[in-house]
């Protein structure tokens, strides 16, 4: 398994308990994937430096995760289809070992 880093930004149009729900609905999606969360750090509500389809600000969250890297491409097939979320960035954080 590798560690990544999932940075997910969400419509700000909707209330908290559904930021929550959002946030919950990522964290399943990665166990129904044989993955494992490692820690979830809810940033809340930000500003965004420039327009995102047509949002000014967003809901901001950060998953710590370890996947297998090809499931990591169903994960991110499902994180598109969710209407939700505006924008994702993937990092992997898992070390080089020489």
């Amino acid at each position: 398994m590798r560690s990544y880093e999932l940075l997910s930004i969400i419509k700000p149009n909707i209330d908290s308990e559904e930021y929550d729900k959002v946030v919950a609905k990522i964290e399943e999606t990665i166990v129904s994937l044989e993955g494992k969360v490692t820690s979830t750090d809810k940033m809340g509500r930000k500003k965004l430096s420039y327009d995102i389809k047509d949002y000014r600000d967003g809901y901001f969250a950060v998953h710590n995760f370890e996947m297998e890297p090809k499931q990591v491409e169903k994960f991110n097939r499902q994180l598109r289809l969710n209407e939700d979320i505006i924008r994702i960035m993937f990092l992997e954080t898992s070390e080089v070992k020489a």
